[in-house]
């Protein structure tokens, strides 16, 4: 296997800031930083004054993208295809939005947030995530053929 985009400093740095914006939301205003969550609060608010700082929040993550690669920094991103359909991209994330649903969480909630907060839960619902998407890459890879 050929590493085409190794890039451990971006990475780095995008894993540093993600922890300090996520240590900055629980600090500021004692939430977690899992992204379902907070969408789910834009869609379902508990509190119409919740509302502005979950939008910033999502605003913020798809901006961030959109700057990074303005100022220079993406580049090739723009090569990147996905190799399934669209109404399989579609499954997929309903799939995932169930799944959210059902571990009441996503990869940044447990996955960062509640593995930093020693969350027995949150460990657990991570080795299920993990060990869910090792064994669908496996099958679609390596069974199924697909992607190769």
């Amino acid at each position: 296997m050929t590493i085409v985009n190794f890039t451990p400093v971006p990475a780095l740095i995008g894993g540093a800031l993600i922890g300090l914006s996520a240590a900055f939301l629980l600090l500021a205003k004692g939430r977690v930083a899992g992204i379902s969550g907070i969408a789910g609060g834009i869609i379902y608010p508990e509190q119409t004054s919740d509302i502005n700082w979950r939008i910033l929040f999502v605003l913020g993550l798809v901006l961030g993208g959109f700057i990074y690669q303005w100022l220079g920094f993406g580049v090739g991103v723009e090569q990147i295809q996905a190799m399934v359909s669209k109404p399989l991209l579609i499954l997929g994330g309903l799939l995932v939005g169930i799944g959210t649903q059902i571990g009441t969480g996503c990869t940044s909630g447990h996955g960062i947030c509640g593995l930093a907060r020693r969350s027995p839960r949150s460990l657990v619902a991570t080795l299920c995530f993990m060990g869910s998407a090792i064994l669908t890459v496996f099958v679609v890879r390596h069974l199924l053929g697909v992607g190769a």
